[in-house]
């Protein structure tokens, strides 16, 4: 994987605030998810492995465009370059 890092999406809001329910079809999927794997790193010129800033657990925020999407065990998960994740959210 290298630099690469698996996502696992945060649910999207399933009603608004005034208790209206939005269909599926019309939400918008989430710009922040949980890391769930990471890969070694990226090389850099002089052969060496650059370590992920990210970890497993962490809540990162990503670009809308980011990423590819794919179906493990029936579960939709994103696989985005590092230099994709815009930030590290705090709880």
């Amino acid at each position: 994987m290298r630099n690469r890092v698996i996502i696992r999406r945060e649910q999207s809001l399933q009603k608004t605030a005034g208790g209206l329910y939005i269909p599926d079809t019309a939400q918008d999927k989430p710009l922040t998810g949980k890391v769930i794997a990471v890969g070694s790193g990226s090389i850099n010129k002089k052969g060496q492995v650059r370590p992920m800033a990210v970890h497993v657990g962490d809540r990162v925020l990503y670009g809308s465009y980011a990423g590819s999407q794919v179906q493990i065990n029936g579960e939709e998960l994103l696989v985005v370059e590092e230099t994709d994740i815009l930030g590290i959210l705090q709880d």
